[in-house]
């Protein structure tokens, strides 16, 4: 199934990076009305907002401008349209979408082989993957439809049901956050899969839509932002934007893949709690990377008349 895909470039320097991608959101939205987020070729067009304004965000401090600094890198299936992704006890999860190709998997980190698999209704095409206990949570992009598995298994166990797109999905210990496309996170109850709130999130106080893969980190949420290679790191509590990490330089490390196969855009988030470290990924990547966020370092202006180094 091809897709074509706009890309927004993610500014390299800190400074005006809130204002570069309210203006490359801006031009996906601006014949949409209030409250509706702009389609996703890949996951559709995200149903309006239809839930409670949060209200202004007050006065706070502008967010961190970080980098990821890689250590490693692990191979990745070329072929998998990452759409949730999570780290277990050393153990990947992965959501794949495209409708006739999602699927399920179960992955060796260091080899990036499929330990096992469980394909997903062909005519779903499959989104944001969260784990609670020993369930794994996957959601749909616009069946309405969230599938619960076994996570030793594999096994499905039962399907749940839901109002609007489904994009990302985390746990962050006691309730599961969702994104659908919106500057919205949802909050649902894992019994029922009923919502119990949102919060309307926000950069540097402009409203920040396109919230598309999501990790749930102690008391933060980190998202993917669609289009961009951008993610950011989001207090649920109001839905401020406290981090953004310019992931921009991962497509360097992606170089000496095969150029005969399309790469997509960045998605995939995974912590892992033993080092504290980041596993990042991509649509279409055949690389894994773990890193770690350090502060971004604004590039040097030379003073002008002044001789070059």
């Amino acid at each position: 199934m091809a897709i074509p895909f706009a890309r927004c470039a993610a500014p390299a320097a800190a400074a005006g990076l809130a204002l570069a991608l309210a203006g490359c959101l801006s031009t996906r939205s601006s014949t949409l009305p209030p409250g509706a987020a702009s389609p996703d070729p890949a996951a559709g067009a995200t149903t309006p907002a239809d839930v409670a304004d949060t209200g202004p965000a007050s006065a706070a401090p502008p967010a961190n401008r970080l980098v990821p600094i890689v250590l490693a890198a692990y191979p990745h299936d070329p072929a998998a349209f990452t759409q949730g992704f999570l780290l277990d006890g050393g153990t990947l999860f992965e959501s794949t979408g495209l409708e006739g190709r999602s699927t399920l998997r179960e992955v060796d980190l260091a080899s990036g082989n499929v330990v096992r698999r469980h394909d997903v209704p062909p005519d779903v095409f499959a989104e944001g993957l969260a784990l609670v206990d020993d369930t794994l949570y996957q959601l749909s992009w616009q069946e309405e439809r969230a599938f619960v598995y076994d996570r030793s298994t594999l096994a499905l166990k039962e399907e749940l049901s839901y109002d609007g797109e489904g994009w990302g999905l985390c746990h962050d210990g006691q309730r599961l956050v969702m994104s659908n496309g919106s500057d919205r996170l949802t909050f649902r109850d894992p019994a029922s899969f009923a919502p119990t709130g949102n919060v309307a999130v926000t950069l540097d106080g402009t409203s920040l839509p396109m919230l598309n893969e999501l990790e749930c980190v102690g008391d933060r949420v980190y998202a993917n932002i669609w289009q961009t290679n951008l993610i950011v790191a989001i207090d649920p509590s109001d839905g401020r934007v406290t981090d953004v990490i310019d992931a921009s330089s991962l497509q360097h490390e992606l170089t000496d893949r095969d150029v005969t196969l399309p790469i997509d855009v960045l998605n995939g988030i995974a912590f892992d709690p033993a080092d504290e470290t980041f596993l990042l990924t991509g649509k279409l990547w055949p690389k894994v990377f773990r890193v770690r966020f350090a502060p971004a370092v604004a590039p040097t202006v030379p003073t002008p008349g002044a001789p070059a180094p």
